[in-house]
This record gives structure tokens, sequence and C-alpha cells, in this order.
């Protein structure tokens, strides 16, 4: 297995650390640099990552609860609270009773909303181009199908 590029961490002997065969490592270092560059590409949408996230869901027809956002981003409820509050009060999402449970409230994106989305997808795919740029296509979409399996296991 090949060791990183000749970077500053690998020049101060960090490249061969035991941390680049473990797979946690590799995702959390992967992530954050993933993360970084599509929070910067964001901004110039007011969005980040999360933010992102929850107008993407919300933009769907798929009518998600609070609750069901949580559980699909790993998030507690108290942090969706907040960041649908945030973006309910830029007029991106509203939110609806639910029709199947009154106790309940559904997060739909607004028209503003939907446009946002649309217009910040496009600027997330181009961030990830350079994020990916080391990867060729069939390993770009093996590592999404890899992934996809480690982040949603089957029951």
């Amino acid at each position: 297995m090949s060791k990183p590029a000749d970077t500053a961490a690998s020049r101060a002997g960090l490249g061969d650390s035991v941390l680049t065969d473990d797979l946690s490592f590799l995702l959390a270092r992967a992530n954050a640099l993933s993360l970084a560059a599509g929070n910067a590409a964001l901004a110039e949408h007011g969005l980040r990552a999360r933010s992102y996230s929850v107008l993407a869901l919300s933009a769907t027809d798929a009518r998600p609860s609070q609750r069901e956002l949580a559980e699909f981003l790993r998030l507690d409820p108290s942090q969706v609270v907040a960041l649908v509050d945030d973006l309910q009060s830029r007029g991106l999402v509203e939110r609806q009773p639910d029709p199947a449970d009154r106790r309940a409230n559904v997060v739909v994106a607004t028209d503003a909303g939907r446009a946002l989305f649309a217009a910040a997808a496009e600027t997330a795919r181009r961030s990830e181009v350079g994020v990916h740029a080391d990867l060729s296509a069939d390993e770009r979409d093996q590592l999404i199908l890899l992934l996809r399996r480690l982040a949603f296991p089957s029951d």
C-alpha cells in the first residue's frame, strides 16, 4: 500500500505513522479535508455542510421530520432544531404539520430554498472535483459504493 506524498507531515516523519493504515483515521482525515473544501465553497451561498444537508433533504419529496433529519444525518436533535431555525429565518425552509403525526413537523424547502439548493448543489459538485482530483472516475465511483456500505450497513 502506498504511503502519503511528500508533504510537511511526511517530512516530519508523520507520514510513516501507523495512522496512515488506520481506516478510522483515514476516513476522519478525508472527511475533514472534504468538509473544509465544501464549507469554503458553500460559503458563497451562506451555507455550511450541515445546513446544506438539511436543505438538500428538505428539498426532496420525502418531507422529513426533524427527528428523521437528526437520525439520517447522525446529529443531536437540538443541532437539527438550530439548523432548521436558521434556514427558516432565512425563508429557505418551513415547518409544516406532519399529516401522519400531529405531534411532529416535517421540514419542507420553500421555492427560495429549492433555488438556493440548486445553485449550492452545483457549487458542491465543483468543490468535490478538486477534493477528489487524485482519483479516476472509476476510483471515485468505487469509493462512493464502499462508503455507502459503511455509512448504511445492511440490517
